[in-house]
């Protein structure tokens, strides 16, 4: 059982660092998105010469936005969340709400990456083209964000390490602090699975 919880910690720190990394690379796609906007405005309004790829392009931007930073919002709970209840619970009460709620997040995760390895696989197979007048390649976009989903699901299946640590009283190796979740009371704390339980505390 030890090295079952061995080789969790690990997954934890790899799959986190990972998603830690490409998020913080992806949130200056939004920086990208604004210099195509602005590319829009001044060649249509200065030049007189609209752009046909402008719009789709930004499109795509926002999509690997928010798909590629998907994984690393998770991680550091980002996600809105109704904090009524929940922030009045124990770590343990909210690490076992925490698994049944990550447990149908996995299993929607899978049926999306599924979906997209097909459909990306299509695209390529068939050199997919957009129904519009700049008519760019689909098989790009389509793999970024079947990534991204990929990506969200690794996270999700370390979240939900995370939470089974936390139920049954155990510490998984720890993250370093820029990487851990952060908790919703302490924006500095340490993440739950790197805090003692209750039982290890009283010893």
């Amino acid at each position: 059982m030890n090295s079952l919880w061995t080789f969790a910690g690990k997954y934890v720190r790899v799959i986190s660092a990972v998603n830690y990394r490409i998020g913080s690379m992806a949130m200056y796609l939004l920086l990208l998105m604004l210099a195509i906007l602005t590319y829009s405005v001044v060649s249509n309004n200065v030049f007189g010469s609209p752009a046909v790829w402008v719009m789709e392009m930004a499109q795509f931007t926002m999509a690997a936005y928010y798909l590629l930073g998907a994984g690393y919002s998770l991680q550091q709970g980002a996600h809105v969340r109704m904090d009524f209840l929940y922030e009045r619970w124990s770590p343990k009460h909210r690490a076992m709400v925490d698994a049944m709620s990550i447990f149908f997040v996995i299993f929607y995760l899978i049926i999306l990456v599924f979906g997209g390895v097909q459909s990306s696989s299509y695209a390529l197979e068939y050199g997919q083209r957009n129904h519009s007048v700049w008519g760019p390649y689909m098989a790009p976009i389509k793999i970024i964000m079947t990534t991204g989903m990929l990506l969200m699901l690794l996270q999700a299946i370390a979240e939900f390490c995370k939470d089974m640590a936390t139920i049954r009283g155990v510490t998984l190796e720890a993250l370093p602090a820029a990487q851990a979740r952060i908790s919703p009371e302490t924006p500095c704390a340490q993440p739950s699975f790197m805090t003692p339980a209750p039982n290890q505390m009283a010893g």
